[in-house]
């Protein structure tokens, strides 16, 4: 069987883009990450526990202070339920056509493990130096 294309990636908020909804302190390298998968993926999908009002008003104050390119404020975010970021909640794709980049192994679905990317969270003190996006990209730029 031939190997799926991904053409959606799915990503979360708190540790991996940014420190968390309190602070908003967005990791290095956040703009030039984000449009790279803009321009990699088909379609970028936002799959975070904090709640769609709360990550638009963060979306907003990135933008306003110019850490993320305008069109994150309608990035797609994706509603869920249960213990798990089961892909199957976004629509319209095959799980094996995605890939979830997320900090905390707790919230991936096990049955979905071969579409994880770990990427180390994002904790105080918020290092600068922090090169993880970067690693990620190179981890992408091997796909497809």
């Amino acid at each position: 069987m031939a190997e799926q294309k991904i053409t959606t990636i799915a990503l979360d908020l708190e540790g991996t883009l940014i420190s968390n909804a309190v602070s908003q302190i967005p990791r290095p390298g956040l703009y030039s990450f984000l449009e790279y998968c803009r321009q990699k993926f088909e379609r970028i999908a936002i799959f975070t526990a904090v709640n769609q009002p709360r990550f638009r008003e963060i979306a907003r104050i990135l933008v306003e202070r110019e850490k993320v390119p305008n069109w994150f404020t309608e990035v797609e975010y994706i509603e869920w339920t249960g213990n798990y970021k089961d892909l199957s909640f976004i629509s319209d794709v095959t799980p094996n056509q995605m890939l979830l980049i997320d900090d905390r192994q707790e919230y991936v679905n096990p049955k979905q493990i071969n579409q994880w990317i770990y990427i180390p969270g994002y904790d105080f003190p918020y290092s600068q130096r922090d090169c993880e996006l970067e690693k990620i990209v190179k981890k992408l730029s091997l796909l497809n």
